[in-house]
């Protein structure tokens, strides 16, 4: 295909940053699998399967461990608009979800349903097996005592980065433990000027994402409003389930999503079996 007809193919608006990373890169990408006829998760748990069940004051942070084989479900109970999120191994928490390899390795900013959250080690923590909304934020961070000055006019309100700080004393870790993290229901994009910000709407009540953990892992949740969210400081009460998913199929969405994520999990196989976890 010549280069004027593939350039043309690109539409909606991120049109002329998709034409100008082909005009550097050639068009590479990863090849990704069709999602659209996977099955989905049921979206109401049975009760048998729920380990646990917790309400998340709006606000405030949580820390849970999850299993592998373990799915942990953050539904957005009232629409609060954005939920962030740190992924550790919790055999080693010096090795925790990276953004930024999170969204190389995936050749997307966009991480949705059948993605996987990525160590620095090439090593998927955990899958997003689910996900109702589809808008999710791994470039621009949580909030800040800075940010909620900036936003609010009140550093004191409780922020994403005060959470994560208390979260990570009470684990053995502190501040410089902390990356960048994701942030869920938060619809954040870049402009034609390179400028991140809200655009379209936030989430809707009853919103879930389902992450199934890929290792035993330690997650870090915090409920409170994205930096970019529009409105006042509001956040609601969010729940989050740990439930017993069912074992990934050999065609499993997630792990056979592209030839990156097939890698991840080839890397996972190797860990687990040096550590007898098979």
């Amino acid at each position: 295909m010549a280069e004027a007809t593939r350039m043309e193919k690109y539409t909606g608006p991120y049109a002329a940053q998709q034409e100008r990373y082909y005009r550097l890169f050639g068009g590479a990408k990863a090849r990704k699998k069709d999602l659209t006829a996977a099955p989905r998760n049921p979206a109401e748990i049975p009760a048998a399967l729920v380990r646990s069940a917790e309400v998340l004051a709006g606000g405030w942070g949580h820390a849970l461990p999850v299993k592998r084989g373990e799915t942990l479900r953050i539904v957005n109970t009232h629409g609060t608009p954005g939920v962030s999120v740190l992924v550790y191994n919790a055999a080693d928490p010096s090795e925790r979800f990276n953004a930024g390899d999170t969204m190389k390795v995936q050749w997307s900013a966009r991480i949705t349903r059948g993605a996987g959250l990525f160590s620095d080690m090439g090593r998927v923590l955990a899958s997003i097996t689910d996900d109702t909304y589809g808008h999710h934020d791994a470039l621009s961070g949580g909030s800040t005592p800075g940010s909620n000055a900036e936003r609010y006019g009140d550093a004191s309100l409780r922020s994403t980065f005060g959470n994560f700080v208390l979260l990570a004393a009470k684990h053995g870790l502190d501040k410089r433990d902390i990356p960048p993290c994701i942030t869920f229901f938060a619809p954040v994009g870049v402009d034609g000027e390179g400028r991140l910000g809200w655009q379209g709407e936030g989430p809707k009540s009853g919103d879930y994402v389902d992450l199934r953990a890929e290792l035993d892992i330690l997650v870090f949740v915090s409920n409170a409003p994205h930096p970019y969210a529009p409105g006042p400081y509001a956040p609601k009460d969010i729940e989050l389930l740990v439930w017993k998913s069912p074992p990934p199929a050999p065609d499993d969405l997630c792990r056979t999503a592209s030839e990156e994520a097939i890698r991840g999990f080839e890397n996972n196989a190797r860990y687990l079996a040096a550590r007898g976890e098979e």
